[in-house]
């Protein structure tokens, strides 16, 4: 039985009776009903029963009814109903008061009635509740399984579940990052501040109580920080309809691992992985590999697109399969890119994703784009883990570009040994251009062009070359170049002015900001 004290005095006969004190309690829950018949009862007590007794042992004591009340909340008893009639004509104050302060419901039973008559009254309720309820989880489990077997839109898999049950639903991924949730903010703090187990927990929470189920991994126990929450309403669940919530956990984790199983990104497993590896090769044509892809369903080859190579460090201290497993469920579930459309390839230790050119106007450049959406897992991983942008290409023959371009983007990022955790083949494409150029001659250009400077002191030479560095790198723009050195704008006018003067270059000059950018660019790959 797992009535509340409130249920319970709606059920005939037992709503023939009368709550007298401990409003507060009425939520309590009522596993069973035992009556009073010794003096020691209450050493038999169990939690969430409900106590049912004609007070004949304590009438001519009420000192002992409110010692009575005192064990019955230490054994975490549901209530106390007393029949008054025959032994008592009212409830002592003293118990009143006592039941109220303990917030513990004391009921006045209804005098025709028999115990027995309650007790059937209150078991035969309980009876038709749960035969509703096992009749309601069987038809959601039944939804569970057809929605299972069916072929699933991962763009509406967490909604459909969480219909299905009709409780709100959170997801979280492997890095603790929200997937999905239909819970209040407050609740999706509690969560963060709490320390959450490996295996399925409860969270009291203001509207009810949160169940918290790890999603399992083919291999291990479960998926890191994947876990699946339900807020369910106050009460305790049956143990079926508990089983259903970890039934829709496992079809969660299921799908979300779908990624690594059945996804393009398997090219052991998919026609079209595999031809692509072979036209990357140059061992197929452009034509093959969108006919290729027609056949399949797959969006390519009918607009302009841009790829990006996600690459991680291998020796990244072991983590380095895990890291691209946590990016390719972002590039999934993320709600900024799932709506994108891209299509995703696991090549070796690498990703190689192609997006459409034309992004909505909200989501920004794709580059931007990319810097918002992974900056946790870039500041975790460091230089470990770095994508490249290709230039946007028009016709599906040009994909093999597009790949080579996002590669020596990478290499020449490496070399030049940049921070950025996103890099743009267009910023690194001269560098990538003139990595030929003999060193000799690089250091002859650089040692040329700069000498009127580096022949300051070094403390003003030093200053000097830093605040120019900053301006190249940042168009032109004076106000972000003192912002970044924490200096003031006329400070940062003075000193290129002061630069123009001793270099003897015009900054308006189209051919002497080029001249320049070459010079830093071959100052910092002479660096590396």
């Amino acid at each position: 039985m797992y009535l509340t004290i409130e249920d319970a005095l709606t059920i005939y006969p037992l709503s023939e009776g009368k709550l007298t004190a401990g409003r507060s309690g009425l939520n309590r829950i009522v596993k069973s009903v035992n009556v009073m018949d010794a003096p020691d009862i209450s050493d038999w007590v169990r939690e969430g029963d409900i106590l049912f007794t004609t007070a004949y042992l304590i009438k001519d004591n009420p000192a002992d009814g409110v010692r009575l009340l005192q064990k019955l909340v230490d054994k975490g008893a549901a209530g106390i109903g007393i029949k008054l009639g025959r032994f008592w004509a009212s409830v002592p104050d003293e118990m009143l008061q006592e039941a109220d302060r303990l917030g513990f419901p004391l009921i006045e039973l209804p005098f025709p009635f028999t115990f027995s008559d309650q007790m059937k009254g209150l078991f035969n309720a309980e009876l038709q509740k749960n035969t509703l309820l096992l009749q309601n989880v069987l038809d959601k489990q039944k939804e569970l399984i057809r929605f299972a077997l069916s072929p699933v839109d991962t763009g509406r898999l967490f909604d459909r579940i969480r219909e299905i049950l009709g409780v709100p639903l959170a997801v979280t991924g492997m890095r603790g990052q929200t997937l999905f949730s239909t819970l209040t903010t407050d609740e999706m703090q509690l969560l963060k501040k709490r320390q959450l187990k490996d295996t399925p927990q409860w969270l009291r929470c203001e509207q009810g109580r949160l169940l918290c189920v790890p999603l399992k991994s083919p291999g291990q126990e479960h998926d890191f920080n994947s876990r699946a929450i339900f807020r369910l309403p106050p009460g305790i669940p049956m143990k079926e309809e508990e089983g259903l919530y970890h039934q829709a956990a496992e079809i969660i984790g299921y799908h979300l691992n779908a990624v690594e199983r059945n996804d393009l990104t398997q090219s052991t497993q998919n026609e079209f992985a595999a031809m692509l590896k072979n036209y990357l090769k140059q061992q197929v044509s452009a034509e093959a590999l969108v006919a290729c892809a027609s056949s399949h369903g797959i969006p390519f080859g009918s607009g302009s697109f841009q790829c990006v190579l996600t690459t991680c460090d291998p020796e990244y201290t072991g983590r380095a399969d895990h890291l691209l497993k946590s990016v390719k469920q972002e590039f999934h579930y993320h709600p900024m890119l799932k709506d994108l459309s891209p299509l995703h390839f696991q090549l070796e230790d690498t990703i190689l994703s192609i997006f459409p050119s034309e992004l909505p106007r909200s989501s920004g450049k794709l580059p931007q784009l990319l810097t918002r959406v992974f900056f946790e897992q870039a500041a975790k991983a460091g230089r470990h883990l770095r994508m490249t942008v290709s230039h946007i290409k028009t016709r599906p023959d040009q994909l093999e570009a597009a790949y080579r371009e996002c590669q020596n983007a990478r290499d020449t990022a490496a070399r030049l040994n940049l921070d950025a955790f996103v890099v743009e083949f267009a910023n690194v494409e001269i560098s990538y251009i003139f990595q030929s150029v003999p060193v000799h001659k690089m250091r002859q250009f650089v040692e040329m062009a700069l000498a009127p400077l580096q022949d300051r002191a070094p403390d003003s030479a030093q200053e000097l070359l830093r605040t120019l560095e900053l301006y190249m790198a940042n168009n032109g723009q004076i106000h972000e170049t003192a912002k970044q050195l924490f200096i003031h704008r006329n400070t940062a006018a003075y000193r290129l002015e002061k630069i123009s003067e001793l270099l003897q270059v015009d900054f308006k000059d189209y051919h002497h900001l080029l001249r320049l950018k070459l010079v830093l660019m071959f100052r910092d790959m002479l660096r590396t």
